[in-house]
């Protein structure tokens, strides 16, 4: 994938609040600076009177973006938030400048948005293979902590009611699932939820450790479906669900076994919605309380499969920038095509996308009442 140099103008503000919009849910995968995909996408969301923000889960850099987007909104609304994430995603771009993970000469001539042939990328690479975080970091310095600090602020997620906010983490030592809320997400919370432990040490939450939230739900659709009203959830995926060819390369066949092993949490939970759904399709709701959800989503396979695991540690401007605009297009054609799936039927074929061998349900029949 070629890197665009296109300039991201900060986004203008806009002062109309216009009523009667269609309420959605984000879910947000994580996926490193691959996550800058996801931020053109909720930009260009954003940038649509029509829709309404009802809920955000995310995990790794979409607990960040998650965390970003929802503090904006409770400062400012939907200009506020264009403009937090701009700022995010542009101070994490500055504060990588200085890190030893730049891309190489033959990387930005043959290889767009690769580290493969990053001295830096090939040292780092090796080190975690002998040390752990603990022995290379041990001051347990995180450059991403300055950067959210600066733009997160907590009070007033806190305090907020315009959007519900979810976070995922995954608990080091009793291997469950944790979903911090907006009553009680920290800065600290955010880093847990993008914690990869061969990097960084684990992160402690009020007493308990956490690591990469990617591991136990990436990201979990299960909060939107108890905590929000809207009915429809767009996931924004940043980690292949298909691949072109059998990896057969040491280093192909690694990334794959890593978006394998981030995309398996939502394989399951993306039976389970479907399960529900064909049990109501079938007639049995039980009594009311199974609520039927709309899957819809927006993703970058094929430009995704041509960037290697390395890409994600790639921080560069012309990088992110490039992955933004592509995110935003692909919201624009999500928009295009299916608002008016919006709140009326999923637009995602889920069977098709994420399941094979989708068990069948026969609709119900009613029982015929017995002469006595």
């Amino acid at each position: 994938m070629a890197a665009r140099k296109r300039a991201v103008k900060r986004p203008a503000r806009r002062t109309s609040s216009p009523s009667g919009r269609k309420k959605i849910n984000l879910a947000l995968q994580g996926g490193g600076a691959h996550g800058a995909f996801a931020w053109g996408v909720i930009d260009r969301l954003l940038e649509d009177d029509r829709l309404e923000i009802d809920g955000i889960v995310g995990t790794s850099a979409g607990a960040m973006n998650a965390a970003v987007t929802a503090c904006g909104l409770a400062e400012g609304g939907p200009a506020a938030a264009r403009e937090k994430l701009y700022t995010f995603w542009n101070r994490i771009s500055e504060g990588a400048k200085n890190s030893p993970l730049q891309p190489s000469m033959y990387d930005r001539m043959f290889k767009p948005g690769s580290l493969d042939t990053s001295p830096g990328y090939y040292m780092l690479d090796s080190l975690s293979r002998m040390m752990s975080p603990y022995q290379l970091n041990p001051m347990n310095l995180n450059p991403l902590r300055d950067v959210l600090y600066s733009v997160v602020d907590c009070d007033v997620l806190h305090h907020q009611d315009k959007v519900k906010l979810f976070i995922c983490a995954s608990n080091v030592l009793t291997g469950k699932i944790k979903v911090f809320n907006q009553d009680n997400v920290s800065v600290e919370s955010v880093l847990a939820s993008a914690c990869l432990p061969f990097m960084f040490q684990a992160v402690e939450v009020g007493g308990e450790f956490y690591w990469d939230g990617g591991y136990m739900g990436n990201p979990p659709l299960y909060p939107l479906i108890y905590h929000c009203g809207s009915r429809d959830v767009l996931i924004v995926q940043l980690n292949p669900i298909r691949i072109p060819e059998v990896p057969k390369t040491a280093q192909a066949i690694m990334d794959r076994i890593n978006t394998l092993s981030f995309n398996s949490s939502l394989m399951r939970e993306m039976r389970a919605i479907n399960f529900v759904t064909k049990l109501i399709e079938s007639g049995f709701d039980d009594n009311g309380r199974l609520k039927r959800m709309l899957i819809h989503t927006v993703d970058a396979e094929e430009e995704v499969c041509q960037l290697g695991v390395s890409s994600k540690l790639n921080a560069d401007w012309s990088f992110l920038t490039s992955l933004h605009e592509i995110g935003r297009q692909k919201a624009d054609e999500f928009l295009a095509r299916h608002f008016d799936d919006v709140g009326t039927r999923s637009s995602t074929d889920i069977e098709e996308k994420f399941l094979d061998g989708a068990p069948k349900i026969a609709p119900l029949r009613k029982s015929r009442s017995s002469k006595r």
